[in-house]
């Protein structure tokens, strides 16, 4: 049985996938997505039920995400994102969930996630200042949470922070930079700058990334008995960026498939009726097939092994890395393939395949699919060695 959530998209699907190129106009999601995908419950998939989130089992919330990709690029790529933040939140303080979900269990959760800003100790909590970029969906959210670099007062230009913070804002307390995202693909995410200038963010309202990595701050936390909230961080939001990725390559080899299914190329030639793009067709659609079944069952493993009592050494997470990375690239590789052989008139922008070949571009560029460093610290602990290196900060 699929859980209702995935239900509810596949009927959601159509409208989306009609919706899709007015979210690139928009630049970002209309109001009317944002709602439809609140009324899926996709983003509370990860949220704790005492605050109205369904605890579903992470790897329903991927393939929901992946669905969603398939029908619209910037509408899988927001869920994939803003649907993890609830994850988190749950490992706060639980003051500050009540601020969040208090009043409306709904209320969506931007970030970005980089260090872009200065958390300033002071009495009771932090003053923050920064600008952050990639604040996808953030539009449609009215908190936000942010990485920062600590640093004391007295601490000069060059000297180094003392400690990192995801610190968590509403509305009222950043500012969003119209006009602040133009891009190539995954318009639609509405993914701009946001500002914070001066802010008092209270103890209570940050988390200590080095704690939320190595899964201290689960076991910290009040769901410290929730296997849920404790598979690795490593597991949970890469996963869902990498799960927006790989159904917005779904979405390449649908419409092209589409495509392919009706055309004549200017050579007389019909390519249902052409052995090679029937080839490159069936071949694509099993390695995308393939990369979605590794990232699922990339995040169950983790997910089955919490539940059995055990704990999620350092090895694991490198692995779970490194199969998020490789899926993902697996999943665009075979995209390639297909709009390879959909000819010239394909990069028309009337032509729905090319919104989700740009998408999907646009989003390999996420720096957690940086898959050199990555897949060479994943070669290097095969083989003994420490996880070093700039991908070690993901992990």
């Amino acid at each position: 049985m699929a859980h209702p959530t995935i239900e509810q998209i596949a009927e959601l699907g159509p409208y989306l996938a009609d919706h899709s190129s007015h979210a690139d106009a928009l630049g970002r999601l209309p109001d009317d997505t944002g709602k439809l995908l609140k009324e899926t419950g996709v983003v509370r998939m990860l949220q704790p039920r005492d605050f109205g989130g369904l605890e579903a089992d992470p790897r329903d919330f991927l393939n929901a995400v992946m669905d969603i990709g398939n029908y619209c690029p910037s509408a899988g790529w927001t869920a994939g994102v803003v649907g993890v933040h609830p994850w988190e939140l749950a490992l706060n303080d639980t003051r500050l969930q009540e601020e969040v979900w208090g009043d409306d269990p709904d209320t969506w959760v931007a970030s970005p996630y980089a260090p872009s800003g200065v958390a300033t100790p002071t009495d009771g909590g932090f003053i923050v200042n920064g600008r952050w970029s990639f604040s996808s969906g953030t539009d449609l959210c009215d908190w936000i949470v942010l990485g920062a670099m600590v640093k004391a007062a007295s601490a000069g230009p060059d000297d180094p922070p003392i400690g990192s913070l995801h610190v968590m804002l509403p509305r009222a307390d950043y500012e969003i930079v119209e006009d602040s995202w133009n891009t190539i693909g995954l318009e639609g995410t509405g993914s701009k700058d946001v500002i914070v200038d001066g802010k008092f963010v209270p103890d209570y309202r940050t988390l200590d990334v080095r704690k939320l990595l190595d899964g201290r701050a689960a076991k910290e936390s009040v769901r410290s008995g929730d296997p849920l909230f404790n598979v690795p961080w490593s597991a949970v939001f890469p996963g869902g960026v990498a799960a927006g990725l790989i159904g917005i390559a779904e979405g390449v080899l649908q419409r092209g498939i589409e495509y392919q299914a009706g055309r004549v190329s200017n050579l007389g030639v019909v390519q249902a009726d052409d052995p090679h793009s029937r080839r490159v067709l069936g071949e694509a659609a099993a390695e995308i097939a393939s990369a979605r079944i590794q990232l699922v069952h990339n995040i169950g493993e983790a997910y089955d092994a919490v539940r059995a009592g055990h704990t999620i050494g350092i090895d694991q997470r490198v692995a779970l890395r490194r199969d998020q990375v490789r899926a993902a690239w697996r999943a665009a590789e075979a995209a390639n393939t297909v709009y390879d052989i959909c000819g010239g008139n394909a990069i028309r922008l009337d032509k729905p395949v090319q919104r989700f070949w740009r998408g999907m571009h646009a989003g390999l560029h996420h720096g957690i699919f940086l898959r050199g460093p990555l897949l060479d610290l994943a070669g290097g602990v095969l083989m003994g060695l420490p996880p070093t290196g700039p991908s070690a900060v993901t992990i």
